[in-house]
């Protein structure tokens, strides 16, 4: 009996590493929302590093980490870099397009808790009065990425995040 359970454990986590190996190479997470503001407004929000503590989740991790700014201070160029003890970890942004009240793109480096290289993309499209805001990240998901979603949905996770940075976006444009 000992024998016949061993093996199904065997063949369910063999099972479970192969349908882990099936999914996508990359992942992507993407959140908007329509702000009752101009587009320049809410890009002048997002392309200035320096204006990312009153909107972005991430910068309420750790009230403690040291930050670093770049010369340039906004726009393509701009880099900021953070060092946590906390759950913010350690990595740096730096925007590498800024289109004038349409689009900001970034790329986002983490070196701890782990190394990943993703790119980030901010795009306002005028609606009327308003704008909507699309928040956008994308990045390879090497095997042990794809492992732990298999159990946790990083697209939920994450996207919980972009919410609620959209939403503060939203209060910090509106207000």
């Amino acid at each position: 009996m000992i024998k016949i359970i061993a093996i199904v454990i065997v063949v369910l986590i063999a099972a479970l590493l192969g349908y882990a190996a099936t999914r996508p190479d990359i992942f992507r997470v993407t959140r908007s929302t329509v702000i009752k503001a101009p587009p320049e407004t809410i890009f002048a929000q997002i392309q200035d590093f320096h204006r990312w503590g009153a909107w972005s989740p991430y910068e309420k991790l750790d009230p403690a980490m040291e930050r670093t700014f770049s010369s340039p201070a906004a726009g393509a160029g701009a880099t900021y870099g953070w060092n946590s003890k906390g759950k913010a970890g350690v990595g740096d942004m730096k925007i590498t397009q800024a289109v004038a009240s349409s689009k900001v793109a970034l790329d986002l480096n983490f070196t701890k808790p782990f190394t990943a290289h993703n790119k980030v993309v901010f795009t306002l499209e005028p609606q009327g009065d308003a704008t909507r805001v699309t928040w956008t990240m994308e990045g390879p998901a090497p095997y042990m990425h794809k492992l732990m979603g298999v159990f946790f949905n990083m697209d939920k996770m994450i996207g919980a995040d972009f919410d609620t940075g959209l939403a503060s976006l939203k209060v910090q444009a509106e207000g």
